[in-house]
This record gives C-alpha cells, structure tokens and sequence, in this order.
C-alpha cells in the first residue's frame, strides 16, 4: 500500500481547520492539524509534512514567522491562507518562500486542487536505479539545475530551492536567450489552478537571483516591459 502523503494544516480557527482536514482525508491525505505557530514549528519535525496549509493571523508567532523559519532549513511546500487580499499581503508571503497563496473564505475543492497540483511539482529525489534518458537536466558553466530530482547546484554547492522557483529556473534555462513574457510564465509554472497576478514573476525571479548570481557565461536577464529570459554567451 501506498504510504500517504502528510498535510499540515496550521489556522486557529478550529472550524475551518476541520473542514479542511475532512475535505483532505476524503482524498487519502494524512492530516494534522496545528492551531499556532509554536506548536506548527513543532509538528514541522515530528510530523515531517509533504505539504503545509499556512494561515498568516495566528496567536504568537504569524504565518510569516513560521514561514520564515521553516524555509530557513526545508524547502517543504508552503501554500498560505489568509483572509488579507491586499497585495502587499500577497507579495510577502511570496518573498518569504511561500509557493502559493489563497484567500479566505476559498472553495474546498480549489484548495484540494492546488494542494495536488503543488504535491505534483515537488517531488523527491527519485531512486538511483532510474535510467539516464529519463533525467530532466540543464547544465551550464558551475551551474546545474536538475528538474527529475528537484536539486540544483551551484558552484559544485547545493542550493536549497523551493519547487517553484527550480521549475522557473529550469524552464528558463531550458530555452536560452528567449524572451519570456510574465503571463507566459505564470501560465508555464503556475498553471491553470493558480489565480494571481504577474508580480509572482517579479517575487520568484528576485528570489532566485539571491541565491544565483550572474556569471560570466549566463544571467537571468530581464526585458524591460516585457518579461525574463535566462542570456548566455556565445
């Protein structure tokens, strides 16, 4: 039997924390639920969540906090919930590492459908018996970016990558010195399930750029007015 993939859901508010946790067992999601932030930290280790379920407005330490110290040290999925529509709201929890964001109240069966379509892009490393044909990779100069195992390397280093940022990065340096637009990218990486605005682009790319510098041979290039391309020298 196949084991079933854990789902942390952190809100203080007990009804929709229940609600939700019903919804996801019905689909054969292993569930538990956090009403704070300590204790979220906690169930973060012991409970080891393929996903967590984020609310911002929490007694003690916020969504924020709790978004920032787990990506600090995992690259687990984080999709955050939140009855805040401003856009600034939006844009933060982006930049601090989340990988989507839905506002409240938001139908059940969304939420069930972008949790799986976040659990189908982030996937582990796969076994070691898997042929080389099948290896989707991009390779440049101290640069590595591996779309089968979700790992890139740079420099030789590993580089802690949250999913959507990888597949950004890879779906650009898949296609060199082509121009991108941001609705092409958020239709390429986000997909249909995923209702925002073009700023999400802009937050990704930034955040990427942190972690990568430009390099002699390569940068991610930004196309003013219209959108990203990942440059290489010929």
């Amino acid at each position: 039997m196949a084991t079933k993939q854990r789902i942390l859901i952190v809100d203080d508010d007990e009804n929709i924390a229940e609600l939700i946790s019903l919804y996801l067992t019905k689909e054969c999601f292993e569930t538990k639920i956090a009403p704070d932030g300590e204790s979220a930290l906690e169930l973060v280790k012991s409970f080891d969540p393929n996903l967590i379920l984020l609310d911002i407005m929490l007694p003690g330490i916020d969504g924020y906090g709790v978004c920032r110290q787990i990506r600090a040290t995992m690259s687990t999925p984080i999709i955050m919930l939140s009855a805040k529509g401003e856009v600034f709201d939006k844009v933060l929890g982006l930049e601090l590492g989340a990988d989507d964001y839905m506002e409240k109240p938001f139908d059940t069966k969304e939420l069930v459908a972008r949790v799986k379509a976040v659990l189908r892009r982030y996937k582990k490393s796969p076994s070691n018996e898997q042929s080389e044909e099948s290896v989707k990779e991009v390779s440049y100069t101290d640069l590595v970016i591996n779309l089968t195992n979700y790992s890139v390397k740079y420099y030789g280093q590993i580089v802690d990558m949250p999913p959507k940022e990888l597949e950004l990065l890879y779906f650009l340096a898949s296609s060199p010195n082509h121009v991108f637009t941001r609705e092409q990218l958020l239709d390429q990486i986000w997909g249909y399930e995923y209702i925002g605005d073009t700023r999400t682009v802009d937050v990704h790319i930034k955040r990427i750029r942190e972690k990568i510098e430009d390099h002699p041979n390569w940068k991610i290039a930004t196309i003013w007015g219209v959108g990203y391309k990942f440059e290489t020298k010929n």
